[in-house]
Parts: structure tokens; C-alpha cells; sequence
């Protein structure tokens, strides 16, 4: 990561004003970043990378339920009564886009993870397919699949389009996140796929402060420039080294040069290679800049 004071300094010269003169005018002078701490891109490359000591992968699963849903599945007696007549059945493919790419199947082989973390769930259908992929490449044990996600939706995206998807919002509860568990356990994925209902910024400190490390991320969640410049630095820090970040929209409408702007500076920052595939885009593996036994 760029450092403000020395490899990012060189980016950005910025003009700090001076005091006015005495004839009413004021004059500027050129000064580094380095040298006005509050100006980008200080702030622009400043993410915590230092995590806890990374946990065994078979202790991710149990920890997260032990510090989110008090040591037990959220899906003990599921779904709850005042839920349960809510819901649209469920989905044996849910609504998703890109959810069934060639990459996830390509990545799945290749890495072969036992922790995956996926940011941006909706209803579960990349989720859902990445364990089928799992299953059909007999991978053991089968991978942790952490779905993080505040389950709100966005603002509006109700209307017509998903009145068949997502069940009417109850006092402000976007039914999101039952629903999408609801999906799950129609799959019979209960115990390998997760939900984590928060959003993906605190979501992945707590994780990097836990210890909790990923084989694989995906990135899919808000696909303006400072979501996904964010979500991917966070999610940086509890990749694995030889791990592979991978996300959505590099090539759709949806992007708007959001995502490829971000997923395109931080390759260029930390000196990655970006591979298109299809409407995703895959950075190639993180560096083993040191030991890392919590495998």
C-alpha cells in the first residue's frame, strides 16, 4: 500500500494559500502532500492492512458464529413465524447478474478456497453457485462461503422489476436477508454459506481484526468509484497471500467507469495484473510478502 509520506507523495502537488497581502491580494505556493497531510491521496491510500493473527480455516466458520449469532446457525428453526408467511418460495436460481460466469468455475478449480468472502449477496445466486461448483469439483473440505451484505437493497430498487424476487418490505425491513436464507436452505447449503448483515466496510474490519483470512474474494457490492475503491482495499487486507480477488461489472452499463476506474488504480498501486474475463475482472494473485501459516 502507498504510503502518504513517501511513494504516494509524488502524486499530487497541492496549492496551500498564504496569508493576504497587503494590498488585499493573497499569493500561493506548491506544496507536496507530504507536507499537507489532509489532502488526497493521503487519505485516498490510507487502509488498515495490519490484521489479527489469522485464524485456521476451519476455526473461520465457528468463530463468526460464536461473535455474530451468539454460537449458534442463524438458521436454527428457520424461518421465523413472522417471516415464515412473508416469503416467496424459493428460488432454485436466484435473480442475480453474472452469477454463473465460466470465472467462478475457472477460480474455484484453480484456488481451490476454503474460505470464501463474497461481497454484495443479494438473494444468493453467485453464492449458491460457487458451492454447487464446489460440490461438482469434490472439493475438501467444502469451502466457507461468507456472504457480506447489509441486505437494504438500494434505494428504490423495489418497483416492478423484483416484486417476483424479494417479498414487500415490513416496517422498513427490505426482506432481503430472509429471503436470501430462505434460498439458502432450499439449496441445502445452510452449513457453508453465511450471511454477515452488515455493510462491507465494517463487515471486513471486524473480519481483519478476528483474524479471518479468504482464499477467494468477490467483489460485487456498490459499483460507484469510492464503494469499490474501498470495498476492494479492505478486502485486500484479509486476502491470503496466493489468494485471488475477482469481481463484477469491469464491462457492463451498470459500471459507469465506477469499478473499472478502482479495480484499474489499484492494480496499478500494487503492481497487479488485471485479466478480463467475460463481464468480471480477475487481479492476479496476492504476493507472499511474508509467512503466512493460519492455512
Amino acid at each position: 500500500m502507498l504510503s502518504s509520506s513517501t511513494r504516494a507523495s509524488h502524486l499530487l502537488t497541492t496549492t496551500v494559500p498564504e496569508k493576504p497581502n497587503s494590498n488585499g491580494t493573497t499569493t500561493t505556493t506548491s506544496s507536496s502532500s507530504s507536507s499537507y497531510p489532509r489532502s488526497p491521496p493521503h487519505d485516498l491510500f490510507r487502509f488498515k492492512q495490519e490484521c489479527g493473527e489469522p485464524l485456521p480455516s476451519d476455526a473461520v466458520l465457528p468463530t463468526l458464529l460464536a461473535k455474530l449469532f451468539d454460537g449458534s446457525s442463524p438458521y436454527t428453526n428457520f424461518p421465523p413465524s413472522h417471516a415464515a408467511t412473508l416469503l416467496h418460495p424459493a428460488a432454485s436460481r436466484p435473480r442475480g447478474w453474472g452469477s454463473t460466469g465460466a470465472v467462478f468455475a475457472e477460480l474455484m478449480a484453480s484456488v481451490r478456497p476454503r474460505t470464501v468472502v463474497e461481497l454484495g449477496a443479494f438473494l444468493g445466486a453467485s453464492a449458491l453457485h460457487m458451492a454447487a461448483v464446489a460440490r461438482n469439483l469434490s472439493l475438501s473440505p467444502p469451502p466457507t462461503i461468507l456472504c457480506v451484505d447489509d441486505f437494504r437493497g438500494w434505494p428504490g430498487f423495489r418497483g416492478d422489476r423484483f416484486r417476483r424476487d424479494v417479498p414487500a418490505q415490513r416496517h422498513g425491513d427490505a426482506m432481503l436477508l430472509p429471503q436470501f436464507m430462505a434460498n439458502v436452505v432450499a439449496a441445502g447449503e445452510e452449513g457453508r454459506v453465511l450471511p454477515v448483515p452488515f455493510s462491507t466496510a465494517s463487515a471486513l474490519r471486524a473480519m481483519c481484526e478476528w483474524g479471518v483470512r479468504a482464499d477467494l474474494v468477490e467483489v460485487d457490492a456498490g459499483h460507484d468509484f469510492h464503494s469499490a475503491w474501498a470495498d476492494i482495499n479492505l478486502a485486500w487486507a484479509v486476502l491470503r497471500p496466493g489468494g485471488v480477488m475477482f469481481g463484477h461489472d469491469y464491462f457492463t452499463a451498470a459500471d459507469d467507469r465506477g469499478v473499472r476506474r478502482a479495480v484499474t488504480l489499484f492494480a496499478r498501486v500494487k503492481g497487479l495484473a488485471v485479466r478480463p474475463n467475460g463481464q468480471h475482472w480477475v487481479l492476479s494473485p496476492k504476493p507472499h510478502a511474508q509467512d503466512d501459516d493460519g492455512r
